[in-house]
């Protein structure tokens, strides 16, 4: 890593960027940055001593940040508009996207890598939990706030780092992983890659770059060790019982079996992510009867199918799902639970590309739902195309109930008039908002 002693973020306040940037902050270097919006998650950055300012402004920027000397980390979501970005090109210093800063931070660390189109999330948080509850030296950059730190950075050492490998704009490319774990290849980011080909044709460069283990979820059609539920695999979980707690299963190791293990989460999802989570933490070496005891005490990961409130009338639940597959998960999981209630969804859509790209098999996802409540696009890094709207898409859905359009503002008054006791929040962009308003009332 260059020696440097300062650092300056542009996009401060994204998971990814943020846990670059606590790391950095709590190993003692200068760190200070730029965000849009102010969130937790630049609150909790300032309240670790981190300057933030929220203006793209050069006389924003602090004095002590605008030396040449500076490294400068900005996220792929941040426009080349960006006046500060702009500033700090034409200065001539050094300059790093997120991912490629990631790669040079870890490269003093056995790197195991946590890849997939869904569910990267949730298993690198149940790796890093692994790791914590058999007292592994590791330092975690999770894309997700874990309940159990209530942190998406957690340093406990300097052996292992465990890192989400993101396949948006070929990030996880930038890594040098020892350990790497695929939990699912599916077509996303067409923005970027064009078609499914290019997406698959990436993630095969990614698992060349792994120099030890490789752990793939069944059926991927590639080389690795395997894991799956009520499948045959190298690890897989079988006997699966469920509690309104979590599961019960028969844990498959290339070993032994173990009988009657616990999962402390919901959703069979989730299990699927807890046998890939146990499987890499195993082919690192760690013993396999503490890991199936750690399994019982995951406290889950913050919008990951997370219950919000359950009382007499509600039932409300927070998911990060933003692709159909994932919809599909939410939607399992729910019927598994609360097979008699009717359901809910209140989606915002995430990207317009991803909307255009995705929007029958949205429509299709959505429709399995007793009512579906549908907020506009957010479009993060991306400008409107045109015919490509929240309107267009409820057209297309063919719900049992009703389909409804309203603004995210409206949103905490009108669901206090919903029938359906089960309401599931899903979506990447700011619809996390409205659940912090539900907690505080």
């Amino acid at each position: 890593m260059v020696k440097v002693d300062t650092y300056y973020f542009i996009g401060i306040g994204g998971i990814g960027m943020s846990s670059i940037a606590k790391y950095l902050g709590a190993n003692n270097f200068k760190v200070g940055g730029y965000d849009l919006t102010k969130t937790d998650i630049t609150e909790t950055l300032e309240k670790n001593g981190i300057e933030i300012n929220y203006k793209d402004e050069l006389n924003s920027i602090p004095s002590q940040f605008k030396n040449q000397d500076v490294i400068v980390i900005f996220t792929p979501a941040i426009t080349t508009k960006n006046r500060q970005l702009g500033f700090f090109k034409s200065q001539g210093n050094p300059i790093f996207k997120r991912a490629e800063f990631l790669g040079i931070l870890t490269k003093k660390f056995k790197t195991i890598a946590i890849a997939g189109t869904h569910g990267k999330t949730t298993t690198a948080a149940i790796v890093t939990h692994l790791f914590y509850k058999t007292r592994q030296s590791f330092t975690a950059f999770v894309g997700g706030v874990l309940n159990e730190f209530n942190s998406n950075v957690i340093i406990n050492g300097n052996k292992y780092a465990i890192v989400e490998a993101d396949e948006y704009d070929r990030s996880f490319l930038n890594l040098e992983p020892s350990y790497g774990l695929v939990t699912s290849i599916d077509s996303d980011h067409l923005d970027i890659y064009g078609s499914f080909d290019e997406v698959k044709k990436s993630f095969r460069e990614f698992i060349k770059k792994i120099t030890d283990k490789v752990v793939i979820i069944k059926g991927l059609g590639v080389d690795g060790i395997t894991y799956s539920l009520n499948k045959k695999a190298d690890y897989s979980a079988n006997n699966i019982s469920f509690s309104k707690t979590g599961y019960f299963f028969d844990l498959t190791t290339p070993s032994r079996i173990y009988k009657s293990v616990f999962f402390s989460q919901l959703g069979l999802h989730n299990l699927l992510n807890a046998i890939g989570a146990f499987a890499i933490s195993s082919q690192v070496g760690i013993d396999e009867k503490e890991l199936c005891i750690a399994l019982s005490t995951f406290k889950g990961v913050k919008r990951r199918f997370e219950l919000v409130l359950n009382s007499k009338k509600d039932i409300i639940i927070d998911d990060y799902a933003h692709h159909p597959n994932e919809i599909n998960a939410v939607w399992s999981a729910l019927k598994d639970l609360y097979p008699y209630e009717k359901k809910c969804v209140i989606f915002q859509p995430h990207l317009y590309s991803r909307t255009k790209d995705f929007m029958n098999e949205f429509a299709l996802a959505l429709s399995q739902f007793d009512r579906v409540i549908l907020l506009p696009i957010y479009p993060a890094r991306e400008l409107p195309i045109e015919g490509i709207k929240s309107s267009v898409l409820q057209k297309k859905i063919k719900s049992k109930n009703i389909v409804e359009l309203i603004k995210r503002e409206n949103l905490l008054s009108y669901i206090n008039n919903i029938p359906e006791k089960i309401k599931v929040f899903l979506g990447a962009g700011d619809i996390g908002l409205e659940i912090k308003k539900i907690k505080e009332n």
